[in-house]
């Protein structure tokens, strides 16, 4: 897929466009600071463009409120008496030297423990539960998949959990396939089940528009106060990049 990217700043808002091979638009405003995204079908030229973004202004700048109020966890370096979030909650990091096997487990509700060998890099103690965060929202996504699909009335081909720095979901309706961020593991459960439903109900509705909308009333009446939850918990710290 050929690409060319260029910045354009539409009412003090810079874009960074990228244009492609493709059939639509995509605007998307990344956390953490709310820089914003256009990818654009190659035929587009800049005036189409700037029309596009002019539409979208006020959504933009609600988007970019949004994340600017958001709390925002520091850089985790991932030693003894640091807090990590499990599900919406906040947790200790307990570090145990072994010599062992490494590994993360649950204790309580206050401490997550940490088994790792004398000099564990910082990246392999991120590794370690980062894989344990995996391990959980496998067990819960198939969960939910069990409850879901037969309620939504449709399934997935394949689905599976990948850190994502954009989304928190993503469905593609080509292949039927569903991707989950890793970083729900993070989030209250009731977050996680909303993206699950959310990615499902793509699979009948691929646009976010009125009818993927009231399909979501329909299924998940408490949808939006989920969604308000999820923009509400902290963010991770990320060196963010798309």
């Amino acid at each position: 897929m050929s690409t060319n990217k260029k910045t354009i700043t539409v009412s003090g808002v810079e874009v960074d466009v990228i244009r492609k091979s493709i059939k639509n638009l995509h605007l998307s405003v990344c956390p953490p600071d709310g820089k914003v995204k256009l990818s654009s079908p190659e035929r587009f030229d800049d005036d189409r463009l700037r029309l596009a973004i002019i539409s979208r202004l006020p959504w933009i700048r609600k988007r970019q409120e949004e994340f600017r109020k958001q709390p925002r966890q520091s850089e985790r370096v991932y030693v003894d008496g640091e807090s990590h979030f499990f599900r919406g909650n906040r947790y200790i990091l307990k570090l145990e030297e072994v010599r062992g096997k490494s590994g993360v487990t649950h204790c309580n509700n206050a401490v997550l423990r940490m088994n790792v060998k004398k000099n564990t890099s910082i990246q392999r103690r991120a590794d370690l539960l980062a894989e344990w965060y995996r391990q959980y929202l496998k067990i819960e996504v198939a969960k939910l998949l069990e409850r879901w699909q037969p309620i939504v009335g449709r399934q997935p081909d394949g689905w599976k959990i990948q850190k994502m720095k954009t989304k928190w979901g993503s469905c593609n309706t080509n292949t039927k396939s569903i991707l989950i961020n890793l970083e729900l593991a993070k989030k209250s459960p009731e977050c996680l089940e909303y993206i699950v439903v959310h990615e499902l109900v793509h699979l009948h509705e691929r646009r976010h528009n009125d009818r993927f909308r009231c399909l979501m009333d329909e299924f998940l009446p408490t949808w939006r106060s989920a969604r308000d939850k999820l923009k509400s918990e902290p963010l991770a710290h990320e060196d963010w990049e798309y």
